[in-house]
């Protein structure tokens, strides 16, 4: 069952009604729901695409929108429209990830909900910021690749996309950033504002660090696994029975104490490995000596030397193996929620929290991913609509 505990929560009390799909939108109304604002998420009436992906798809609805509650309306339906503006003008905050032009179509953008509502804060989730390619459809993969992304990632001449959905949950991350600081102007002012974030500008932010790279040294960044790399071992070695652990010595200190641990005198004592820079020199000629002699080596057993003598290392995981990490068992990082829809409907299972504490305590889940439509009846009485309304409303499917 969802953690009911009373856990900071600093945006109690503020209303958000979001109009979302996929990953960026959902993100920044997960944000704010975790932080404790009530959040309305409007689905079409026959649900958020979202909710039926299969695949790498799967797992987005759940993830992205707890915390939340959930009607379903027509928007087509000039009284599905109509209500859904009813929400947005007893809302503090309007979040949305559509196409440009779509919320004007039916008087849900800025402009027109500000007339009625001045204190509204507008967060628009897109793919470019107004400009030149503001008319493009963007994904995630569309951006990493023009954006230089795909192309640090991948070997020379095969640009490789990132491993997850890192624009739009960053897109969607920078959005409720924005929404934070609109907050605390509204304090100030009175008055709201229009927060844009984008999924290329997201992007390209990734790459200031290579820009500017180039910007100082005149060089260009090359992609990751080929870069010329400031450290001699810093690499990814295969070990006993084909497991893969990440070994880094970083300095002239920690290749000493990396030497003792492992039993290398004679490495240590080179006098052509005798500084980082030596041995960076030397460096496809010793990761292959340390390759052939970490082999016999299980990643148990280096793990547990490389932690004793506060060395860099990482075991090589995969996703799944995340479900067992025994400290985000021991520090809370993990949390029940039910899934709403497809063949596991119902059942429960675990999902990752925002990465931070507040006064000392993880954001949980108060509510569990919505169904489509679970708190229809709630959010049309809390503006006004009464029981009849309701039920001739959904015999139309105006709402579900």
């Amino acid at each position: 069952m969802p953690d009911q505990s009373s856990a900071t929560q600093p945006l109690q009390g503020l209303r958000v009604v979001e109009f979302t799909h996929m990953v960026m939108g959902p993100t920044c109304g997960m944000v704010l729901a975790d932080l404790g604002a009530e959040v309305i998420k409007i689905e079409p009436a026959d649900g958020d695409r979202t909710r039926s992906l299969l695949g790498a798809g799967a797992g987005f609805f759940p993830m992205f929108n707890r915390n939340k509650k959930s009607i379903g309306i027509d928007l087509h339906q000039p009284e599905g429209a109509e209500l859904a503006r009813k929400l947005c003008a007893s809302a503090d905050v309007v979040a949305e990830n559509f196409k440009p032009g779509t919320m004007e179509k039916y008087g849900l953008d800025y402009a027109s909900l500000q007339v009625a509502n001045p204190k509204l804060i507008y967060a628009s989730c897109k793919g470019f910021l107004p400009g030149p390619y503001d008319h493009r459809t963007a994904l995630d993969e569309v951006v990493q690749m023009m954006g230089g992304l795909a192309y640090m990632t991948g070997r020379p001449g095969d640009p490789l996309r990132a491993g997850t959905s890192v624009n739009d949950i960053m897109g969607g991350l920078f959005a409720a950033i924005g929404v934070l600081g609109a907050l605390i102007q509204r304090g100030i002012t009175g008055r709201g504002m229009e927060v844009q974030s984008a999924l290329f500008e997201n992007n390209v932010f990734l790459m200031g660090q290579h820009m500017l790279q180039y910007a100082v040294t005149g060089k260009p960044a090359a992609p990751l696994p080929a870069r010329d790399n400031p450290w001699a071992v810093y690499d990814v070695f295969t070990v006993k029975d084909g497991e893969q652990i990440f070994l880094a010595a970083v300095s002239d200190a920690q290749w000493k104490t990396f030497c003792d641990v492992l039993g290398f005198a004679d490495l240590k004592a080179e006098p052509t490995l005798a500084t980082n820079n030596l041995r960076v020199q030397q460096r496809p000629a010793l990761l292959k000596t340390l390759g052939e002699r970490l082999r016999a080596r299980s990643a148990a057993e280096l793990s547990a030397l490389m932690e004793k003598a506060g060395l860099p290392f990482a075991p090589i995981r995969r996703p799944e193996d995340l479900y067992d990490d025994e400290h985000l068992l021991a520090s809370g990082g993990l949390a029940d929620v039910r899934l709403p829809d497809g063949a596991k409907a119902g059942q429960t299972v675990k999902t990752t929290l925002l990465p931070f504490t507040l006064a000392g305590e993880r954001l949980g889940v108060r509510l569990d991913p919505p169904r489509l439509g679970e708190h229809s009846r709630e959010l049309l009485q809390s503006i006004g609509l009464a029981d009849a309304q309701i039920a001739a409303l959904k015999e139309r499917g105006v709402v579900a």
